[in-house]
């Protein structure tokens, strides 16, 4: 059989394996059709679009939820990590502030893709999947916030929309700063003094939102004082939901019979298949929504862990902070690969920058978290952070924990690819990318009823 033959082989077997996986479960339809998550109204979502640009949701009012998820960086923030309350400008020019209002720190994690949120199988949110769906509550939802979280929020987007408002790095700022920021480090995010309310009054306070949060729920708006943080968390929701669907890719009008695929992306295709990637990464959109431990190198301020004899709180035991089992220390949860050309860096750190790089992590993960080019990494410079950021890289003890973690992960094992094979399987993921994606200019508004700039 010529290779050529063999090829065009693996590749018909894929398809209808893939086939039939589809059929028992169905891509996951557009949002409003059953399957996905409701889509909000029309004026739903021009109201999260305006809330989602405005940085009066800040406690200093500098930065907002697109300042780290900005349609001109594909809804992420194109750094490893980000650079939260406190800096200035946007995406890989974005700077660590100055004077006193400098950043503390670097935000712990990478920011994430928006991408086909609204899907209907999402069960987590976030790296750990800290916000899940969870019918035992009586909010439908498990979050940071257990029972102080509110009613009313309408599916999981709108629950993790409700958490970044309360972070001192992302959102909220730092000590006594502002009335949020003293919220949070009371611990107080619901009730009068909370920091949801305290933000729902900001909004109360702004004439131009009324007429929005009023035509976007009419039955529940008849004046100022009646707008909460809920209403507004779920319109954020359902403009993410809407603005961000990622399902035209050359790899679905594949799966619908068309000629859509290079010969390269279909070779990789099957690689994809052949060498293991698509066990974590399945189905429609390549993710199993589970947990796994992969050797992802770390960098930045940890979010608090130590492992045994260390105490400077760099690390993150990953969903082992939310399940409190300690087979799930440094787990993450499996991306969609959907428009991952468009959303680097990669990993929960942001470790790795490039499509080539994070694929060549599987040829062995191990000896790739052992020998990680720190170059690489995407981080505003300040000599306090530099210092701290490679500290658990540097400490073969701590990275010798990290690959202990990936050997006890019973489907992550060396995937030995040559550098064609990297290069096929690379083709194969920027054929996941919808063309819908590349421009997304149209979803900034013109300007926000704060009155307050929309850039940086």
């Amino acid at each position: 059989m010529s290779i050529e033959i063999f090829i065009k082989y693996k590749i018909l077997i894929f398809l209808l394996i893939f086939s039939i996986y589809s059929q028992a479960q169905p891509t996951p339809p557009p949002p409003g059709e059953p399957g996905g998550i409701e889509m909000g109204t029309a004026e739903q979502i021009e109201l999260g679009k305006l809330l989602f640009f405005d940085k009066e949701l800040s406690g200093n009012r500098n930065i907002s939820c697109a300042t780290c998820h900005h349609p001109s960086t594909h809804t992420g923030d194109a750094l490893s990590l980000p650079v939260g309350e406190g800096g200035q400008g946007l995406g890989n020019l974005r700077d660590t502030g100055i004077s006193n209002d400098a950043i503390v720190q670097r935000v712990e994690r990478n920011s994430q893709g928006l991408f086909n949120l609204g899907r209907g199988n999402v069960q987590h949110l976030f790296h750990d999947g800290r916000v899940a769906i969870d019918l035992n509550e009586e909010s439908g939802f498990s979050s940071p916030a257990g029972s102080d979280l509110p009613l009313g929020l309408e599916n999981i987007v709108s629950v993790q929309a409700m958490f970044p408002v309360t972070s001192a790095t992302e959102m909220a700022g730092q000590d006594e700063e502002n009335e949020i920021s003293i919220a949070v480090a009371e611990g107080k995010l619901a009730g009068e003094d909370g920091v949801w309310e305290l933000l729902a009054k900001r909004l109360r306070d702004i004439p131009g939102y009324f007429e929005f949060f009023a035509a976007a729920y009419p039955e529940n708006v008849e004046t100022q004082s009646d707008i909460t943080f809920v209403m507004a968390a779920n319109a954020i929701a359902a403009f993410e939901i809407s603005a961000w669907q990622a399902l035209n890719s050359p790899f679905d009008q594949q799966l619908r019979g068309e000629d859509a695929m290079s010969e390269a992306a279909l070779r990789g295709m099957a690689l994809f298949n052949d060498k293991g990637c698509a066990i974590c990464h399945a189905g429609p959109l390549q993710t199993d929504n589970l947990f796994h431990a992969i050797a992802m190198p770390q960098i930045g301020p940890g979010l608090g862990d130590n492992t045994e004899g260390f105490s400077d709180g760099l690390e993150d035991f990953g969903r082992e902070r939310v399940s409190g089992n300690s087979a799930d220390r440094f787990k993450f949860r499996t991306p969609s690969l959907r428009n991952i050309e468009l959303t680097a860096p990669y990993g929960h750190s942001g470790a790795y920058t490039t499509l080539e790089s994070i694929v060549n992590h599987y040829n062995n993960p191990v000896l790739s978290l052992m020998t990680y080019d720190q170059s690489q990494a995407i981080l505003p410079s300040r000599t306090d952070l530099d210092e701290i950021d490679f500290t658990v890289m540097n400490s073969p003890a701590r990275t010798g924990s990290i690959a202990q973690a990936a050997l006890r992960e019973p489907l992550l094992r060396p995937a030995n690819m040559s550098a064609s094979e990297v290069s096929d399987i690379v083709e194969f993921l920027k054929a996941l990318t919808d063309p819908n994606s590349l421009d997304l200019s149209e979803n900034i508004p013109d300007s926000v009823p704060s009155g307050l700039p929309i850039s940086d």
